[in-house]
């Protein structure tokens, strides 16, 4: 329904399609109709799934969308979603992250969801996503796993810190995915902002309910608050901190976990701080959506008393992924290209090093097959 919505808004059905064909993933197609509910035309998406799929770990999900060609900001925010949404299966099923499972026809429904919702998002450019309190329906929904209680056990979980409602309804109303896009992308949840509506799409459900239209609005507009710029679209905060008892280790570590929580990118740098002590800098560039989240994994992560927050735009090369086939397997390969000078060709390393592995092979055999097969 996000994206049936998102459609109506006036996005084109091609930014959807460009999106999903630039993964690895066949054997689907996607149709966009119009249907009625209660009087009103909406949009209505689905994704018509062909023959088998295979099962889907997060990791190889994730590990897809870092590799693939998707816009910088869209895979971002499409990695995010993910992520919360398997944290969220991680939890249910008591789990490590990178082993839960999508299932089959599961599987490509949530990855065209989410990247295709993730793409909407990105081509509207709204400087904030405000949503209205959830539905929460009630019953049982028979799943893979057996009967489960609604809502469902992964949709309280993405929901956590999202207000909800009770609707005397035996349906499933928000679904896990459903959960994960808005949890994800909303800055904050009121039943109508003070703004003035500009455009209005409407997405519809496949179900009919009994007391009311199966329908989510999507509304685009202008309000006292808005900004020039987009927090989706390109926003970007350098979040800093000053720490005088970080170890190499732990600054590492860090790094990390500031690049899982969505970091475009994430560092460290040596600094002589006041009465000379020794101390790094530890720093973070990240879309403003993303800022109070980042700002908590540094408050949590260090001995940090505070984090200096700055605003920062970027300029950009243009860059496109290619695959490649090496006697290692298929490597991603980041190719740079525009008018900042000549292109620059560099194979994705975390690929590389598990192709070395698996062949028990240097790295740099792997990269130099790679870059052969570009240049």
């Amino acid at each position: 329904m996000t994206i049936a919505a998102l459609l109506d808004l006036g996005v084109p059905l091609l930014v959807v399609e460009r999106a999903v064909a630039s993964l690895p993933i066949e054997g689907f197609h996607l149709h966009r109709d119009h249907t009625h509910r209660s009087g009103i035309v909406a949009a209505h998406f689905d994704v018509h799934v062909e023959g088998s799929q295979p099962e889907r770990t997060y990791r190889s999900i994730d590990d897809m969308l870092a590799a693939s060609s998707l816009d910088d900001r869209v895979k971002g925010l499409a990695r995010r979603i993910f992520r919360r949404l398997a944290e969220a299966e991680s939890t249910v099923h008591r789990m490590p992250l990178d082993e839960v499972h999508f299932h089959e026809v599961g599987a490509v429904d949530a990855i065209v969801d989410i990247v295709g919702a993730a793409a909407c998002l990105i081509h509207l450019g709204a400087s904030e996503i405000v949503a209205s309190p959830l539905p929460m329906g009630h019953g049982l929904i028979r799943a893979r796993h057996g009967i489960l209680p609604l809502p469902a056990p992964a949709t309280v979980l993405c929901l956590q810190g999202v207000p909800t409602y009770a609707v005397d309804l035996p349906f499933e109303l928000v679904t896990p995915t459903g959960a994960a896009i808005v949890a994800t992308v909303a800055a904050r949840f009121e039943r109508w902002p003070a703004f003035a509506p500009e455009r209005v799409g409407w997405g519809a459900g496949t179900r009919d309910l009994p007391d009311r239209p199966n329908l989510l609005r999507a509304v685009l507009g202008s309000g006292p608050g808005a900004t020039t710029g987009s927090s989706l679209a390109g926003s970007h905060v350098v979040l800093e901190a000053n720490i005088d008892d970080m170890t190499g280790e732990l600054a590492g570590h860090t790094i990390e976990a500031l690049l899982a929580a969505g970091a475009l990118d994430a560092w460290a740098a040596p600094v002589t701080m006041k009465k000379g002590r020794p101390g790094l800098l530890l720093s973070a560039l990240t879309e403003a959506s993303t800022a109070d989240a980042i700002t908590t994994v540094m408050l949590r992560e260090t001995t940090t008393l505070g984090v200096r927050r700055l605003g920062a735009t970027r300029t950009e090369r243009p860059r496109r992924f290619v695959q490649v086939e090496t006697p290692y397997g298929t490597i991603p390969v980041k190719v740079s290209e525009g008018p900042y000078g000549p292109p620059t060709v560099k194979p994705e390393f975390d690929a590389c090093a598990r192709a070395a592995a698996a062949h028990g092979v240097p790295v740099r055999a792997v990269i130099a097959a790679a870059l052969a097969k570009v240049r």
